[in-house]
């Protein structure tokens, strides 16, 4: 049974109270609204149903590198030289098609195997920002220049986010990144128990050992998703119920020096999925907002927002997540206002 959090020197960990906390929060919610509390969960199904057919396949893709035993081929592309490593990482992120919570499993048992934490956070940074599909259909939404513009943006923040990373490389939180939780237990140590893999075998399910670690594998990281993605869907569910997207017009919707700025800092937390956002910027932009902003809030609300973030907090310590989330701001604001220069 998969171990939320553990007590570290007698005092409860961040998941304890994190744990705590929701139980709390959805006593009150009943106690005080619960027709608010049935709409959330309604909500929170039918998100969880509308991700499926794209997390799902995350999930069994991030089994069976662990099953298979590509993951130490994975790791060989974020290893070696460090501007090497991060450049690959960056390009790998951009052309990832699966969300970054399905690849967090990979991503943290690299880092525990001690690959560096840049060419890591260089994947973080420019994977949730767009893919193969999602660069097709920002093309259809937002035209064949803002794609480009966006993709190009998104292995730029890799590259930005991964060299600057490797300046810290002297920091005790650089060569010990992750969290000491049963989250990290589980997820960061693959194939150690059920299967010694040694070599790569794709056909798993001809072998007991790698059926057993994939079907573990795919325990595990379903297990951890819910974790994640219900909390998240809540919040947005509480997002929609308070923020209009017409009242962000009035903040960034005017070709002036504080639009980008404000659409990283007010409207990232309103980024609550990379295909619903497309036509909500596409309505913004009718509305005068200009092409900077809106480049601005696309790559800042995918790697800031709820959905990105919470792919990252549960496995990096304070200080890494800190740096993760900083870069991403920085980033974003170097590229709202590049594209709306350049474009």
């Amino acid at each position: 049974m998969l171990r939320l959090s553990q007590r570290v020197n007698g005092r409860l960990s961040f998941w304890q109270v994190f744990m705590i906390a929701g139980i709390a929060g959805l006593f009150m919610m009943l106690v005080l609204a619960p027709q608010a509390l049935w709409h959330t969960a309604i909500f929170v199904v039918e998100s969880l149903l509308s991700v499926a057919p794209l997390v799902i396949p995350g999930i069994v893709l991030a089994a069976w590198i662990t099953a298979s035993g590509a993951s130490s081929h994975v790791a060989k592309a974020f290893t070696g030289r460090v501007v090497y490593s991060v450049v690959a990482a960056s390009l790998i992120g951009a052309i990832t098609p699966v969300c970054g919570v399905t690849v967090l499993p990979l991503m943290a048992g690299l880092l525990a195997a001690g690959v560096p934490l840049a060419p890591i956070m260089a994947f973080w940074l420019s994977s949730p920002i767009t893919d193969p599909a999602m660069l097709a259909a920002t093309a259809a939404t937002l035209g064949l220049t803002f794609a480009i513009g966006k993709t190009a943006a998104s292995v730029g923040l890799g590259l930005f986010g991964g060299l600057l990373t490797a300046t810290q490389s002297n920091k005790s939180w650089y060569r010990a990144p992750l969290r000491q939780n049963g989250v990290v237990d589980q997820i960061a140590r693959p194939c150690t128990t059920d299967c010694q893999v040694t070599e790569f075998r794709a056909a798993v399910w001809r072998d007991a050992d790698r059926r057993r670690a994939f079907i573990k594998e795919t325990r595990s990281i379903g297990r951890l998703i819910l974790i994640c993605l219900i909390p998240a869907f809540a919040a947005e569910y509480w997002l929609n119920a308070s923020l209009q997207p017409q009242a962000l017009t009035t903040y960034i919707g005017d070709d002036s020096w504080w639009a980008v700025p404000l659409a990283v800092f007010v409207g990232a937390p309103a980024y609550l999925d990379g295909y619903a956002a497309l036509p909500l910027v596409r309505g913004l932009m009718d509305h005068g907002m200009s092409s900077s902003a809106a480049m601005a809030f696309l790559i800042s609300g995918g790697v800031i927002s709820i959905w990105g973030a919470v792919a990252i907090f549960p496995v990096l310590q304070l200080k890494p997540f800190i740096a993760y989330v900083g870069l991403a701001f920085t980033g974003s604001l170097i590229a709202g206002w590049t594209f709306g220069a350049l474009a």
